[in-house]
């Protein structure tokens, strides 16, 4: 019966029965909710292995707020709401699992929040359903319990979108606009400028309708949370526009870039596709991406034969916005960069699965139910063989980066010490090392720095496959570990002077 007051109200525009205290009742709607963020809190803990160490992003994000290891080169276009996120763990504990299983957890939790700031506006069922077809998403599974960006920044986006609706569509009260509001300064407090592309049809509505609180909710949230990634801006890049400027430089220089074809490629788990060469994966990879947007083009055809086109518009339009940079004006591709994107798609495309499944009568029903479950356990296969291969491959890179680290403690760089040239950020978090680099993306320091460093503190310069030393380690005591050269510094002398 809940379900279907749910669909009543969602037909008719009328509330939920409500209690006395004059909040609606969605008690079918909240149980189903914290099922599915239940499960998906599960099939983390399960599937990606808390064990698995930090990924190269992760150790800079992390590396802000530990005490066991020195900060990473913090480059323009990152923002510092992940650091925070991780500090009330990674501040205190070094265990990669404590912080996986917290992540996990707050996942879940957000994923909660997320569906109930759409409750009512659709079917319980179709929440549910949205939120079960993200949350099992190979890159969904896979960024969950990891310190990165873009999952907060895809709950961010329900939560202001569905937030955005409510307060637009019923009396403008407090608790939504505190949500978008809330849900604006989550994806600005992550990510500022994802958070101004998935806002720009929300800004454009509120502009052109006039609602000028919904207007302050938004621009107020937006400011909130990219405060103070504009105040690092002044105080260490120059100013805004050098800093969007440098952002841009190290994404390849933003501009008119066809990337679709690179985010097919990561799509059979590669987690970042930069540059992005080889073959396709498998048809039956993505085969679901190429199905999503007609999936998601057909909730819109029965959100207005139900008059309701407001409800499906909204997410659906902000899910354009947040792909397009991604899939048009970059020159490279990660899976994870569409989270938002499928996250605000989930609303729609569920919807539409449902009127597949109800909309047949007589006999077609039980015919249409069939063939929209194989393909959906068809889709579910893929995922997790996806998930399987991503975790495995992930798992050996980061336990070479812990070997490497383990190899060059064992030549005597051990903390305090510098590491630089290949990978030097992520072996360097691993080794306890800080990390320098003379030039690329990360370059943060000079030659002439990192030989004073030498007389010092050990200093191992890094060299990848097929490589050559740099000039001013060509001298230092050459070692192998696995398939790098590692130059090791001559030893300081007790005393400093070399």
């Amino acid at each position: 019966m809940a379900d279907g007051a749910d669909a009543i109200a969602v037909r008719t525009g009328r509330r939920a029965p409500a209690t006395a205290s004059g909040t609606p009742r969605h008690p079918r709607a909240d149980r189903l909710f914290a099922a599915v963020a239940g499960l998906f809190v599960l099939a983390q803990l399960l599937l990606v292995r808390p064990g698995m160490g930090l990924g190269w992003d992760e150790t800079v994000y992390v590396s802000q707020v530990t005490s066991h290891t020195p900060a990473a080169f913090f480059s323009a276009p990152r923002s510092r709401g992940v650091s925070l996120l991780v500090a009330p763990v990674a501040s205190w504990s070094s265990s990669t699992e404590l912080l996986r299983v917290y992540l996990a957890l707050l996942s879940g939790l957000g994923l909660y929040l997320a569906l109930r700031a759409w409750r009512g506006l659709f079917p319980a069922r179709v929440l549910a359903t949205a939120g079960a077809f993200f949350a099992t998403l190979w890159v969904t599974l896979f960024y969950g319990p990891q310190a990165m960006p873009n999952y907060w920044v895809a709950v961010g986006a329900l939560v202001c979108a569905g937030c955005f609706v409510r307060a637009r569509e019923e009396r403008p009260g407090r608790a939504a606009l505190w949500g978008v509001a809330a849900g604006a300064a989550l994806m600005a407090w992550m990510r500022p400028t994802d958070a101004v592309w998935v806002t720009v049809p929300l800004l454009v509505l509120v502009l052109v309708r006039r609602h000028w609180r919904l207007l302050l909710a938004l621009v107020g949230g937006l400011a909130a949370g990219g405060v103070q990634w504009v105040v690092e801006a002044y105080t260490g890049y120059g100013g805004l526009a050098e800093r969007l400027h440098e952002a841009s430089r190290i994404q390849g220089d933003l501009g008119w870039h066809i990337a679709v074809d690179d985010q097919l490629r990561s799509l059979g788990g590669r987690a970042l596709c930069r540059p992005c060469t080889g073959e396709m994966p498998h048809p039956v990879i993505t085969l679901w991406w190429f199905v999503l947007p007609l999936l998601a083009v057909l909730g819109l055809v029965v959100a207005v034969r139900a008059r309701r086109t407001a409800r499906t518009l909204i997410p659906l339009a902000c899910a354009t916005t947040a792909a397009l940079p991604y899939l048009f004006m970059i020159g490279y591709a990660a899976p994870r960069f569409l989270q938002p994107a499928y996250a605000l798609l989930a609303i729609p495309v569920a919807d539409a699965l449902w009127h597949l499944v109800r909309a047949p009568g007589g006999r077609w029903r039980p015919v249409a139910a069939t063939l929209v479950a194989i393909g959906l356990a068809g889709h579910l296969a893929v995922q997790l063989v996806v998930l399987v291969y991503t975790v495995d491959r992930n798992t050996d890179s980061r336990r070479d980066w812990a070997r490497t680290a383990d190899e060059l403690h064992r030549l005597g760089v051990r903390p305090p010490c510098l590491l630089t040239g290949h990978e030097a950020i992520p072996i360097g978090y691993y080794t306890g090392c800080s990390s320098g680099n003379t030039g690329g993306n990360n370059e943060n320091t000079t030659v002439a720095e990192i030989v004073r460093t030498a007389g010092r503190i050990p200093v191992a310069a890094i060299t990848g496959p097929g490589g050559e030393p740099p000039a001013y380690a060509r001298s230092w005591e050459a070692h192998r570990i696995g398939d790098l050269r590692v130059g090791v510094a001559p030893r300081p002398e007790p005393d400093g002077t070399g």
